[in-house]
């Protein structure tokens, strides 16, 4: 296992290879102060200063080379400019010249990042280590790449290994560590209790058995926030079973546990002043003779009546027991993390999650957090034009629009269903997978929102340290 804070260190003079950054603006006089053996050997490689291109530049000892790297600015520096070579260098130390490395240094961690559980044979490529004299930010990044590592984790994780009862083990370990009171209905006591829960959950084997699982941390004096989090661990589909292409990658249907998971641990190891309620709602969305059916009706927690015309909508329904409890409490905040609909990705792509709220500030605030981290989200309507389109016959509401038109605003009008007057709320639609590799960011499960929900959290409570 990587320990990221070996990544980071502080900039006490160590010797270290440096990074020069140039940008397009700027390369031609940088390079008219290197030396003629420099200048000579980027122009036999035909260097261009291309955003995340690189170069080894040689020095007078075989020993004493350096690196320059193009980014889109010098000025402002995003976090994953350097990520590239935080995978590609030879380990050992370095360290940027003239500028610091910001929140490059997320970048450098993420980029050396690696799943490799089930590799017979992991590689051993040894760490690249990057200087940086701004010590204050090493600890709060670090605790970032741990918790996007802990989400990558998560969910790269097969689900016959990552089943609700792995997915409580996760969440039993986070509780411990950090003080919280960990609690868990599952299996047939969620009938009464957390009865859409149980209707996703119950066809499954009973080693898989559908849970709710909760943590509680924090002062009773604080404001309550609450976190919740889809834990579809694996979907089939149900009885509207999905084709074999569309199961593929359903081992991240918990992509929203994983988020809210990493998310309480951030608030519980940064001290963050309030009172935490995290809720998974973890079930198998699997096939067997007790699975629930298209046309069942469902009693949910709050009390609503639900029609299920599609099997495979099943993760609304959890979250709609699971965002009923977490009201209970009188939270001044709810924020969801959900693989909610197919529609989101045929709306924004896998990159762009996005971000629908009943109040205009906190959308703001999970906007700019997101722009701040370089973890960015959109705004979607909460249209209440489209609420007809789950209206049903026979019961109060029903889980699949009856249009194919707008489906992830109709996902969140039901999400909303469940949300208490009153209660500023958040509900974000993730993809939590990233289909093909970036500088930084592999292939695989991934964070999305999880900095940029982080950012608000501290812009909305953390007041240490200022005026």
């Amino acid at each position: 296992m990587i320990d990221y804070s070996d990544l980071i260190q502080p900039d006490k003079g160590q010797e270290a290879h440096a990074i020069h950054l140039v940008d397009k603006a700027g390369y031609d006089g940088w390079l008219t102060g290197r030396s003629a053996r420099e200048r000579a050997h980027l122009a036999a490689i035909d260097f261009k200063p291309d955003i995340f291109a690189h170069a080894i530049l040689p020095g007078d000892d075989p020993e004493k080379w350096a690196v320059v790297t193009a980014v889109a600015s010098v000025e402002n520096l995003s976090a994953w400019c350097l990520a590239k070579l935080g995978q590609v260098l030879p380990e050992g130390r370095y360290r940027v010249e003239g500028h610091p490395p910001g929140k490059a240094l997320f970048g450098w961690m993420s980029a050396q990042y690696r799943f490799d559980t089930y590799k017979s044979k992991p590689p051993s490529k040894g760490p690249r280590i990057l200087l940086t004299s701004d010590v204050a930010a090493i600890a709060p990044l670090v605790a970032e790449m741990r918790a996007t590592a802990l989400v990558r984790d998560l969910v790269n994780t097969p689900a016959a290994d990552m089943g609700p009862a792995a997915i409580e083990k996760a969440a039993e370990r986070i509780a411990k560590a950090h003080g919280g009171k960990l609690t868990v209905t599952k299996g047939e006591a969620l009938e009464q209790g957390y009865p859409m829960v149980h209707a996703v959950g119950r066809a499954a084997a009973k080693h898989h058995a559908p849970r709710l699982i909760e943590i509680e941390w924090g002062k009773d004096d604080h404001p309550r926030i609450a976190l919740v989090g889809k834990g579809i661990s694996f979907d089939s589909g149900g009885l509207d079973i999905k084709p074999a292409a569309g199961m593929r990658l359903m081992k991240k249907d918990m992509g929203g546990a994983a988020h809210v998971l990493a998310l309480a641990e951030l608030v519980m190891a940064g001290g963050l002043p309030v009172r935490l309620h995290c809720i998974v709602a973890a079930a198998e969305n699997a096939i067997s003779g007790d699975a629930f059916r298209p046309g069942d009706v469902l009693k949910s927690r709050l009390g609503l009546t639900v029609e299920i015309g599609n099997t495979d909508a099943e993760g609304r329904l959890v979250l709609g027991d699971a965002l009923a409890k977490a009201g209970e409490s009188k939270p001044e905040l709810i924020v969801d993390f959900a693989t909610l609909t197919g529609a989101a990705r045929v709306a924004l792509g896998p990159d762009l999650p996005p971000i629908f709220a009943n109040d205009d500030s906190l959308a703001d605030m999970m906007l700019t957090g997101g722009i701040e981290r370089d973890d960015p989200l959109w705004r979607m309507p909460l249209w209440d034009g489209y609420a007809d389109l789950l209206e049903t016959d026979i019961a109060d509401i029903g889980n699949a629009g009856s249009s194919p038109f707008a489906g992830t605003i109709t996902a969140a009008l039901f999400l909303k269903r469940f949300v208490p007057d009153g209660v500023a709320w958040a509900h974000i639609d993730t993809f939590a997978w990233r289909p093909s590799a970036k500088p930084g960011r592999p292939k695989g499960g991934a964070a999305l929102g999880l900095r940029a929900a982080w950012a608000m959290l501290q812009a909305r409570y953390d007041r240490r340290g200022r005026a």
